[in-house]
């Protein structure tokens, strides 16, 4: 996801044979330990069986770095990130139907990753839902999903039509609003292999000689170099590109499960703490603020389609997470200016360690719903 990062290079040239070579067993009897380092990828177990698995990713190297469990088509069943160095994140993940998944690690949150098999046998394990509270909350957050795809198309079409006719005040006065619909959205783009990387690629995570498309490119072409012989082909692409995730997003194949939901909410919650709040993500223009928003709006879309399994659940963890994300409104609440946000650059280094502390303790609660929707 990402930034999110889920940045494709580097690690495509990793060699598989890096990954540690250690005695492996079969996960049905617990936890699964995956030891992450800058050129390994150590997995407890090889094998499992159907249903839920919990994975404990230690990052033992020197880079941030990411973990995600693959199904057929790159389609991410799983994935934590933002893994800094020393730190451990726990994963759960539903893989109901046996098939012989990937698990990956991505050092430094680049390419394809330290891959393996992981092979799933068994009956299939559809979650239990006696009540209809999982197959809700699916639902739910699909249909917000869908919403956001229309939005997104809608106001990038206006956005690259304003490139492609060389009105760079008005491109720049879109660019945040696009934005705002993708990174609400951003661990689902993130589900479909090589998508997110072509989408909101960074200057700074590009590879020797590997094309740079997406909202990025375009933003220094606005903000910094003027627009470029190849602006016009960069903005077509953006728009096929996003034309595609609408695709796999309003495809009738297209199915979430409840416990990745908590994932995003999550993964959109990291993506603030370890890039938009340093003002790496919007180098150029600084509206860094905007994708702060978004992601903090994304995140709570996902609680709230799953608000009914934690009200009856565990309703104290939910007021918890709805008083956290009441803090961090009112925090982003003073740096509104019109329709939108003042720049990042003017945001103080105080102000952004109050964000930093708010996000944090939002993230606390929130990474404790996986756990509660899976039913352990």
């Amino acid at each position: 996801m990402r930034r999110s990062i889920l940045l494709l290079a580097t690690a495509a040239a990793l060699p598989l044979a890096l990954t540690a070579c250690t005695e492996k067993s079969t996960a049905a009897d617990g936890d699964i330990t995956v030891t992450a380092t800058d050129t390994s990828c150590d997995v407890s177990a090889e094998t499992g069986t159907t249903g839920t698995s919990t994975f404990q990713v230690t990052n033992n190297g020197s880079k941030i770095t990411e973990f995600y469990v693959f199904a057929d088509g790159d389609r991410a069943m799983g994935e934590v990130e933002n893994i800094g160095p020393g730190l451990t994140r726990q994963l759960i993940v539903s893989l109901p139907e046996a098939a012989t998944y990937q698990l990956a690690c991505k050092p430094g949150m680049v390419g394809t990753g330290i891959r393996q098999d992981f092979v799933v046998t068994g009956d299939s394990q559809a979650a239990t839902d006696e009540n209809g509270q999982l197959a809700e909350a699916a639902d739910g957050y699909r249909r917000y999903i869908r919403s956001q795809i229309v939005a997104l198309e809608d106001t990038t079409a206006q956005f690259v039509a304003a490139v492609k006719a060389g009105n760079v005040d008005q491109a720049k006065a879109l660019f945040p609003q696009a934005r705002t619909y993708y990174e609400r959205i951003e661990p689902e783009a993130e589900s479909f292999g090589e998508l997110d990387p072509k989408l909101d690629l960074r200057e700074a995570d590009l590879e020797p000689g590997q094309a740079w498309t997406g909202f990025h490119r375009l933003e220094k072409d606005l903000w910094v170099t003027g627009i470029q012989p190849d602006t016009t082909a960069v903005a077509d692409q953006l728009t096929e590109d996003i034309a595609y995730l609408a695709d796999q997003v309003n495809a009738d194949s297209y199915t979430i499960d409840p416990t990745k939901i908590a994932g995003d909410a999550q993964g959109l919650l990291d993506e603030i703490a370890n890039s938009k709040i340093t003002g790496e993500e919007d180098i150029f223009s600084h509206t860094d603020l905007w994708d702060f928003q978004a992601n903090v709006d994304g995140s709570q879309a996902a609680i709230a389609a799953l608000n009914p399994i934690l009200q009856e659940r565990d309703p104290d963890l939910a007021k918890r997470i709805a008083d956290r994300f009441a803090d961090l409104d009112t925090a982003l609440a003073q740096f509104r200016q019109g329709d939108g946000f003042v720049f990042y650059d003017t945001v103080t280094e105080p102000q952004r360690q109050d964000l930093s502390r708010k996000i944090d303790a939002l993230s606390a609660e929130v990474s404790k719903v996986q756990e509660v929707v899976a039913g352990q």
